[in-house]
């Protein structure tokens, strides 16, 4: 059973820094890809990074470049989000997500999310 546990969040002034983990398990997570999500009150989910499974690729939302950096530990099951010079805009809930393909189709997966606020 595909398990995905968020943690790290808090409440952080403009321009500090947080990093959020996810711990994974039920699955070979090495053999995976894994993404960030983020969701304030009221807006959609966005996309804010996604990493390959060897972690030798990675992609950012715009709006998080240059500021946000994510990683991944394949032997602690583990990928992380690195966020640093946090501005207000920032504040939501984060959730990591893998999916995978089986014969029903695309299934994904979440994590209960943990919510960042930046504020002074």
């Amino acid at each position: 059973q595909v398990q995905l546990v968020e943690s790290g969040g808090g409440l952080m002034q403009p321009g500090g820094s947080l990093r959020l983990s996810c711990v994974a398990s039920g699955f070979t997570f090495s053999n995976y890809g894994m993404k960030w999500y983020r969701q304030a009150p009221g807006k959609e989910r966005e996309l804010v990074a996604f990493i390959s499974n060897t972690g030798s690729s990675t992609d950012y939302a715009d709006s998080v470049k240059g500021r946000f950096s994510i990683y991944r530990d394949n032997a602690k099951n583990t990928v992380y989000l690195q966020m640093n010079s946090l501005k207000p805009e920032d504040t939501a809930t984060y959730f990591c997500n893998t999916w995978q393909f089986r014969s029903g189709g695309r299934a994904d997966y979440w994590g209960q999310g943990t919510q960042v606020t930046v504020s002074s």
